[in-house]
């Protein structure tokens, strides 16, 4: 069965002018590796690809696949990680992990916000600033969060996030919007612990992995799981795994969460808890990171004791299931 790889390389970027920030979804070269070895022990041949403009020139020499296994975050547009399953959906070619209406829709923040309240799950009040006019109209008691409404790794969001005034409030979201060129999701700050929950599988078959407590070092950007704790996790973040009442009740959460947006194969769930302790729901994440050591989920699979390769056979099985195919024998 040969398996395409669709991605997006940290260093081709780089190499382009873009800086750090600018790249800090995309991926490493030994994300890329690790995924493609682990595909092979499983029996799979694999096709590296690379981003959508390399998917398009490949699809007109010809060249097919029988499933993509596709972690293309794109450069442009707030629909960007959607770009590469609508390319490969106008081919008929089916891929991993989530559909283009799901991709555009949980990288927005807001719109995510809107589907989750209608289905009857706790997530923060918020208010969308589209212009430096619309502060004003922002009637949430402080303190607030303010981060951009779509980008992800922690992109936008500094110390300054956790807003205590009006006239705070006002610097920030014109800096947010003049620096991003996108609105702003300005949201009820909530000061208890922060978790991220591991899904595998789409539909009745979601299961929760498990809960990660993120749990910032001494020397870390306090109260915020911002963009240099994301990059420096290494040395500024503990991940704890926890099976309390809490965790167990953010697992239920979230596959509701999952299920309330159509999510496939495999992601995150990231919750917070209110003064009161109760969890609420930031934001998921159907396009989740998947370096071995590095990324949140398979962090998580290595504190469960789940080997990457057992991570990398369940999110392939999940999608083989769902488009009518049979996986492999695996090499080992």
């Amino acid at each position: 069965m040969k398996i395409g790889l669709t991605y997006d390389l940290r260093d081709d970027y780089l190499k382009e002018g873009f800086n750090e920030e600018e790249t800090a979804e995309f991926d490493r070269a030994d994300t890329i590796i690790a995924i493609e070895t682990t595909l092979r022990k499983l029996g799979y041949e694999t096709d590296r690809i690379g981003h959508a403009r390399s998917l398009m020139a490949r699809l007109v020499k010809g060249d097919r696949w029988d499933l993509v296994f596709n972690i293309a975050e794109g450069m442009y547009g707030i629909g960007r990680e959607a770009q590469v399953p609508a390319i490969l959906d106008a081919c008929n070619i089916p891929y991993t992990f989530s559909d283009t209406v799901v991709l555009g829709l949980s990288l927005h923040k807001p719109f995510t916000k809107q589907v989750l309240r209608d289905a009857g799950l706790p997530t923060p009040d918020f208010f969308v600033v589209r212009t430096p006019s619309d502060v004003p109209k922002a009637k949430l008691p402080f303190p607030v969060f303010a981060k951009p409404v779509a980008e992800g790794t922690g992109k936008g969001v500094t110390p300054s996030s956790k807003i205590g005034s009006s006239s705070e409030l006002d610097t920030v979201c014109r800096e947010l919007l003049a620096r991003y060129q996108q609105p702003v999701l300005v949201e009820t700050f909530l000061p208890g612990k922060e978790y991220t929950v591991g899904i595998v599988g789409t539909g009745d078959e979601t299961e929760a992995l498990g809960t990660l407590e993120v749990r910032l070092r001494k020397g870390a950007e306090s109260e915020v799981y911002s963009y240099v704790n994301k990059e420096r996790c290494e040395e500024l973040v503990d991940y704890v795994l926890v099976n309390d009442e809490t965790a167990r009740e953010a697992c239920r959460i979230s596959v509701r969460a999952w299920r309330a947006l159509e999510c496939r194969d495999a992601g995150r769930v990231d919750l917070r808890c209110d003064g009161q302790g109760r969890l609420q729901v930031l934001e998921l994440n159907p396009l989740a990171g998947l370096h071995p050591h590095h990324s949140d989920l398979p962090i998580l699979c290595n504190q469960l004791g789940i080997p990457y390769i057992d991570l990398m056979d369940r999110i392939m099985r999940s999608a083989l299931s769902r488009t009518g195919m049979t996986p492999p024998r695996r090499h080992i």
